[in-house]
């Protein structure tokens, strides 16, 4: 769906938030679109949308964290507001009038997060990539006792490897041998590093 761009932005949001809508959101740093997500998902879950059902994936844990700090924060809220003030907030959010009955809904939404199995599903895409593998590895051709390696751990295999190529070619002879030492003495350490470094993400 395309916005007229003469609607204001709160309007843009609400609309963008709508979770009978498929949305596509492209905007600046700073304008709004995590607010937008989360009240998207607050409005699922105001439509009674269990909250195990709900997936949203970013792209860095930090992210992923503030994320679900600020839709606790929201929810928190909720519980613990007066009836005018959280009809008032709810009244802008779902761009209508709620009923008692949907009030009180509202604040068990807090509890309801929290105890939700295995917590809500905020999480990083690489995070969720893992999950899908370790649920079908022999459908993905993968070991199902994989582990990923974090980022130290993939340095030192790194370095291990490139430390045994360096022992290699040092010890034989002819054209590898050679091409090492000239591309050694050749390059200042960062250009050597980085050419090892451009080899591991085209080694295939």
């Amino acid at each position: 769906m395309t916005l007229d761009l003469a609607i204001s932005p709160a309007d843009r949001q609400r609309i963008a938030a709508d979770p009978a809508l498929s949305a596509f959101v492209t905007a600046n740093a700073g304008s709004g679109k995590t607010k937008t997500l989360i009240d998207r998902v607050a409005r699922l879950l105001l439509a009674g949308v269990r909250p195990e059902t709900i997936l949203c994936v970013t792209y860095t844990k930090a992210a992923a964290a503030e994320m679900q700090r600020r839709l606790f924060d929201l929810l928190g809220g909720w519980s613990v507001l007066p009836d005018a003030e959280l009809a008032l907030r709810l009244g802008r959010l779902e761009d209508r009038t709620l009923d008692p009955a949907e009030l009180s809904q509202a604040r068990t939404l807090f509890a309801r997060a929290l105890e939700t199995p295995g917590g809500l599903k905020i999480q990083t895409i690489h995070a969720f990539c893992e999950k899908v593998l370790r649920r079908f590895p022999l459908e993905a051709g993968i070991s199902p006792g994989f582990q990923v390696m974090d980022d130290p751990a993939a340095a030192a295999v790194a370095k291990a490897a490139r430390d045994g190529v360096a022992r290699h070619a040092l010890a034989g002879t002819g054209g590898v041998s050679e091409a090492y030492a000239r591309f050694s003495v050749s390059l200042d350490f960062q250009s050597f590093e980085a050419m090892f470094t451009d080899f591991e993400a085209r080694r295939g």
